[in-house]
C-alpha cells in the first residue's frame, strides 16, 4: 500500500482547511486528532481547524513532552496552549512522556510513545487519524507516525493523515540544548546487515537547519565509516538565500570532516514533503543498484529544522527502512531572531494523505482528488 507515496494526496495551505471543511462533512465521519500540546504556538492551529468540521465527532490526544525542569515561561505556554485545545475539543486525554529516564537520563520518549499507543484502543466507528506533528519533536512523531501507520494499514477502513502548520523561521528559532550522545530514533534502526559478507558503504543524510551544528557533529562520530554525507539543503524556499546561508554556516564541517563535493548536495523544497520523499528515494534505488554485489548499501538520515521536509524523510525511512539517527533535547529555547518581521508571517499548511480506502486502487486508476503540485 506504499506504492502510492511518491504521487500520494497532498493539500497545501488554503487547501488544508478546504479539505477539512469538506470532508469531514460527512457525519458519519470520525476523527482521532493526535497532537502535541507543547509550547509552541502552533499547538492549537490544526485543533481549530478539526473542531470547527467536526464538532463533537472529534476526539484528542495531546502529547505533553516532559523533559525534567522546564523554562516557567515555555511551561506557562504550554499549559495555556492545552486548555485552549481542551475549550476546542470535548473529548481529550492528555498524556504526559517522559524523555528521559529518571534514573540514568536515557533518551525513552520514543519508547514511552509507542507504549501508549499501542494500548490506545479506538473507537469502532473511528473512520480517521490525524497526527499533527506542529507541537512534536522528531523523536516522538516519528515513532508515533510508524505506529498509526501500521494500524490504518491493518483496517482497511481507516484513513491517516499528517499535518503540520510550517513555520520553517520558527523551527529555527527552537532550539535544543543537545543530550550527550546520538543514537536512532525507536523504530528506524534500518536493515540489519551484520548477515552480509559484503562491506558496508553508509551515506549519510543530514538535513542542515540553522543553530544544529553541535547535534549533527555528535551524530557524524556516532556513524562509524560514513562512505560519503549528503547534505539535504531546504530549496525551494521561503527565504531564497536560506540555502546559501546554510552552506556558509556549515562551511567548516562542508569543507573538513564532511568532505562534502559540490555534487554530493541534495536540494528538496521547504513547503513539499513530497519533493524530499523523491529525492531520497531517487539516491536509494541509484546507490542500491550501483554498489549491488559489491558493497552493502546503507542510508542514513539526520532530519531537523523544517518539518515539511521532515515528513518526506520519515516516507523515505519507513518505505525503504531506513536508519534514522538523531540527537535528543534535553530542554529548549526559543532564540531572538534579527528581523522581528520574520515573525509575522502566514503560517503555511501541509496535509499528506498517507494510508486509506481511497488507494486501494492504486496502480488500477488514478486517485481522485489529488491536488499535490
Amino acid at each position: 500500500m506504499r506504492d502510492h507515496w511518491g504521487n500520494c494526496i497532498t493539500h497545501f495551505d488554503d487547501g488544508v482547511a478546504k479539505f477539512i471543511m469538506e470532508y469531514f462533512a460527512d457525519n458519519n465521519r470520525t476523527c482521532l486528532l493526535v497532537a502535541g500540546a507543547g509550547f509552541d504556538p502552533r499547538s492549537q492551529a490544526i485543533a481549530s481547524i478539526l473542531s470547527t468540521a467536526l464538532g463533537p465527532r472529534l476526539k484528542a490526544v495531546l502529547i505533553r513532552e516532559e523533559r525534567g525542569q522546564s523554562d516557567p515561561i515555555l511551561l506557562a505556554q504550554a499549559e495555556s496552549n492545552e486548555r485552549a485545545i481542551r475549550a476546542l475539543v470535548a473529548d481529550v486525554e492528555v498524556w504526559t512522556i517522559p524523555i528521559f529516564s529518571e534514573t540514568d537520563n536515557a533518551p525513552i520518549g520514543g519508547t514511552r510513545i509507542a507504549e501508549r499507543l499501542r494500548t490506545l484502543t479506538p473507537a469502532a466507528d473511528l473512520t480517521d487519524i490525524v497526527l499533527d506533528i506542529s507541537a512534536m519533536s522528531l523523536g516522538i512523531f516519528y515513532p508515533a507516525a510508524k505506529i498509526l501507520l501500521d494500524r490504518s494499514e491493518a483496517d482497511s477502513k481507516l484513513n491517516f493523515h499528517v499535518i503540520v502548520a510550517s513555520d520553517p523561521v520558527l523551527d529555527s528559532r527552537i532550539v535544543g540544548e543537545p543530550a550527550s550522545r546520538a543514537q536512532p530514533v525507536r523504530g528506524f534502526n534500518g536493515p540489519n546487515l551484520q548477515q552480509s559478507d559484503l562491506r558496508q558503504a553508509k551515506i549519510w543524510l543530514p538535513q542542515l537547519a540553522s543553530m544544529r551544528r553541535e547535534p549533527l557533529r555528535r551524530i557524524k562520530v556516532a556513524i562509524e565509516d560514513v562512505y560519503k554525507v549528503c547534505p539535504i539543503l531546504p530549496f525551494p524556499a521561503s527565504d531564497p538565500r536560506r540555502a546559501d546561508a546554510l552552506i556558509q554556516e556549515y562551511g567548516e564541517e562542508i569543507r573538513g570532516d564532511w568532505a562534502v563535493d559540490a555534487r554530493d548536495f541534495m536540494y528538496a523544497s521547504e513547503s513539499n514533503p513530497l519533493d524530499a520523499f523523491r529525492s531520497i528515494e531517487t539516491l536509494k534505488k541509484r546507490y542500491d543498484k550501483t554498489v549491488e554485489g559489491v558493497f552493502q548499501p546503507q542510508l542514513i538520515l539526520s532530519p531537523g529544522g523544517s518539518k515539511v521536509m521532515a515528513i518526506g524523510a520519515l516516507m523515505a525511512a519507513i518505505r525503504y527502512d531506513l536508519a534514522v539517527h538523531h540527537v535528543e533535547a534535553l530542554r529548549y529555547d526559543i532564540v531572538p531572531i534579527p528581523n522581528p518581521v520574520e515573525t509575522n508571517k502566514k503560517l503555511s499548511f501541509v496535509h499528506v494523505w498517507l494510508d486509506g480506502p481511497i488507494y486501494a486502487s492504486f496502480g488500477l486508476a488514478a486517485p481522485q482528488g489529488r491536488s499535490n503540485s
